[in-house]
């Protein structure tokens, strides 16, 4: 029972910070903007497009050194895009909100046993760990591929600090009382 609630609480914690973050809060609104021309845009993609991820302008597959070299030179402070391109929209959020749920699971785990290893365990040192782990997941994932696709990071920072830091508190606090 100790362990099922060791994993489930900062699962919990994790979950309802999501949805806190991208639903209540509105953390991440600022990073997923509108344009009224959304419909046109869709319309100009509609068949040219598989299912997938695009930069643009992209050097074809294939090209040679100096063909990517002078594909780079011709486009140089040209626009660019970063496309994620899906022909269908899916609005039903059960398999998501579960596949997430799984993941919160796992990371609830991995973060009770972590911490249920170190001696001395306390409220401060769950928390720092925690946060720790969370920010190196934030710099070495988030904020790195935000320095190549100039994308604003601030609110994975956040998800980077707080759920994390909740946790390690809750665990720091639990996993003593408990011996």
């Amino acid at each position: 029972m100790k362990k099922a609630l060791g994993v489930l609480v900062p699962a919990l914690i994790f979950f309802i910070w999501q949805f806190l973050s991208w639903a209540a809060l509105g953390v991440h609104e600022g990073n997923l903007k509108h344009t009224p021309q959304q419909m046109e845009i869709l319309a100009s993609l509609e068949g040219k497009l598989d299912d997938g991820t695009y930069f643009l302008p992209k050097v074809a597959p294939g090209s040679s050194r100096e063909q990517e070299e002078a594909f780079m030179k011709e486009h140089d402070g040209e626009a660019w895009a970063v496309i994620s391109y899906h022909k269908s929209f899916d609005s039903s959020m059960g398999m998501n909100m579960l596949r997430g749920f799984a993941t919160d699971l796992v990371i609830g785990f991995l973060l009770f046993w972590l911490l249920s290893q170190m001696l001395g365990m306390s409220v401060t040192k769950g928390a720092t760990v925690a946060v720790v782990i969370g920010i190196l997941g934030y710099l070495s994932i988030r904020y790195m591929n935000s320095i190549w696709f100039e994308t604003n990071t601030i609110p994975d920072l956040i998800d980077a600090i707080v759920p994390w830091a909740l946790s390690g508190v809750w665990l720091g606090w639990w996993l003593p009382k408990g011996k």
